[in-house]
């Protein structure tokens, strides 16, 4: 089994490096705003920080690509990292802290499929960081030096599990949300948490199941490996494992089916 001990010590310092601008930005009254033609909005820490990120993947590992949201994939190869400069935009503009850098290593197989194996979620306004990598389990904590090793739930009912999700209207626009609100009756709770941090508590065994309409490869790659990881189980709505489809479902594992079948239209 290939060894990722450097290239999760290189995600940290990625996330370091984000990090430093994410929060410095934070709450400044002088952001600037834009809107992309996705009609979502961009600030100019979103753009600082993958820059950054980029420099330091450019000085430490030139062989590899890099995919970001922002600025789209550069080089070529079998070893890519997928950065998104920051997870949840609209909570970061506004002041809300729910907000992360997203930063994965994925590593190209026999067939051709791109596969995460390196995931770290930093999210410093909130003061946590969750990562993991393939074989060495999922952690949370403040740096490697301070952390502790997270599981996934053991709940085996769906009339016993929380649901996570981010809004409604992405159900509503793909013709889901009758589907999506038979999932939420049956489920013990439901809150909407919400971009990365759902997926995060499946990780941790404080949420069970999380699931999303509409995402980016660059929204799901840290969060699989890190889900994964810990014991679970992340595919799109289509039960394909990993981050391959425009949309996922993250689970203990034990309610996977369970939920994709709610989710079936």
């Amino acid at each position: 089994m290939a060894d990722y001990h450097d290239d999760l010590r290189l995600a940290h310092v990625l996330a370091d490096s984000a990090d430093s601008i994410t929060m410095e930005r934070f709450k400044a009254l002088d952001l600037k705003i834009e809107t992309k033609p996705d009609l979502t909005p961009v600030s100019d820490a979103d753009k600082a920080a993958e820059e950054l990120v980029r420099s330091v993947l450019q000085r430490a590992r030139p062989r590899d690509a890099v995919l970001g949201e922002e600025y789209g994939l550069q080089g070529s190869g079998p070893r890519r990292w997928v950065i998104d400069p920051i997870d949840g935009t609209k909570n970061y503009v506004r002041g809300v802290p729910v907000w992360a850098t997203l930063v994965a290593l994925l590593e190209e197989q026999p067939d051709g499929e791109h596969v995460p194996v390196v995931g770290i979620v930093s999210a410093p306004a909130l003061g946590r960081r969750w990562w993991a990598a393939k074989g060495l389990g999922a952690f949370a904590g403040r740096s490697l030096a301070k952390a502790q090793r997270i599981h996934v739930s053991k709940v085996s009912r769906l009339a016993d599990a929380s649901l996570s999700f981010s809004s409604l209207s992405g159900w509503e626009e793909r013709a889901r949300l009758d589907a999506f609100l038979d999932l939420t009756r049956v489920c013990w709770r439901t809150r909407a948490f919400g971009d990365f941090w759902s997926y995060m508590m499946v990780a941790e065994g404080a949420v069970d199941i999380a699931a999303e309409p509409e995402l980016s490869l660059w929204d799901m790659a840290a969060p699989c490996v890190i889900v994964q990881e810990a014991g679970g189980r992340f595919t799109g709505l289509d039960g394909i494992d990993g981050p391959t489809g425009a949309d996922a479902v993250a689970t203990n594992g034990i309610l996977h089916e369970a939920a994709l079948r709610s989710l079936s239209v």
